[in-house]
């Protein structure tokens, strides 16, 4: 699909709105091994839809500043491979033929609508991966550069922080949640994920800015989510499982892909699902 849009003047229409929410679109799957264009194109409000004519965004009208995809080996234990650019994901001739041809029990999917002043480059595009962990986030700490950036640096291990690549509040605070794990190896990802956000949410306070952190993390064999605000309205996160069209599966997304039994992720938890496709969901605790 190729679609003739003026983005120049599209991004200068955005760069001058005052935006208050976060715009990326985030989908995982975790289920039986299924190709990557049975996710990424074919349910009805796809992802690459999604990119161009999203549904349950407030302030903006695309997101097509770079996307990226990451899965796993269905059989073999290794890190996630991944697939970036910085082009419309509409417009990537590689993209449609890769996902027919690889296969994955797992699989992070990703759009960008670039926050204003964050250069539009592969460092900053999404997902984030270090070892055997992928992350994606769709949100937005308001002000980044000028209040949280130095703040939470301090926070990082030397290691963690000379993993950061990019410039963007997201892979920052996907480092927070790396810290905690550097720290404490045995930690489990959805503790070392709600640390992160209580660490950002006092600096946060403390400095009278607001964050939204919908987080997806994938390990693998399991997907750790959650559905973090303190704005007005919180970017909506939806989770299903074992749907017709995807049996014995469960899919995260921003928005829902297609009609279905899709329930909202409560504002205020995290969300975990194993190969068991248990969804367990529990509040973050008043102290982030």
């Amino acid at each position: 699909m190729q679609l003739h849009i003026n983005l120049g003047l599209i991004r200068y229409q955005l760069s001058i709105i005052n935006y208050q929410l976060p715009m990326c679109r985030l989908l995982a799957y975790l289920g039986p091994s299924i190709q990557l264009d049975r996710i990424l194109y074919k349910p009805e409000h796809s992802l690459i839809v999604q990119s161009y004519k999203p549904q349950e965004m407030q302030e903006a009208i695309l997101n097509a500043d770079g996307f990226g995809v990451s899965w796993y080996h269905p059989e073999k234990v290794e890190n996630p491979y991944t697939y970036k650019s910085t082009q419309p994901i509409w417009n990537d001739i590689n993209l449609p033929q890769l996902s027919r041809y690889v296969e994955s029990d797992c699989i992070l999917g990703y759009v960008r609508s670039a926050t204003a002043g964050l250069a539009v480059d592969l460092s900053n595009c999404q997902p984030f991966v270090r070892d055997r962990l992928s992350f994606i986030h769709n949100g937005l700490i308001e002000k980044f550069r000028k209040t949280l950036y130095r703040p939470l640096c301090n926070l990082l291990e030397d290691e963690i922080y000379q993993w950061i690549e990019g410039s963007t509040d997201s892979e920052h605070l996907c480092a927070l949640i790396l810290n905690e794990l550097y720290k404490a190896p045995d930690l489990a990802v959805e503790s070392a994920l709600e640390n992160a956000i209580a660490q950002i949410q006092a600096l946060a306070s403390t400095w009278q800015v607001r964050v939204a952190a919908n987080l997806i993390i994938a390990t693998g064999n399991r997907l750790i989510a959650s559905r973090h605000s303190t704005y007005d309205v919180p970017p909506p996160l939806y989770w299903l499982r074992d749907d017709p069209l995807f049996p014995n599966a469960v899919i995260l997304a921003s928005e829902r892909l297609f009609p279905g039994d899709w329930k909202t992720c409560p504002e205020g938890s995290i969300l975990s699902v194993g190969s068991d496709l248990e969804v367990e969901i529990r509040a973050i605790s008043a102290g982030s």
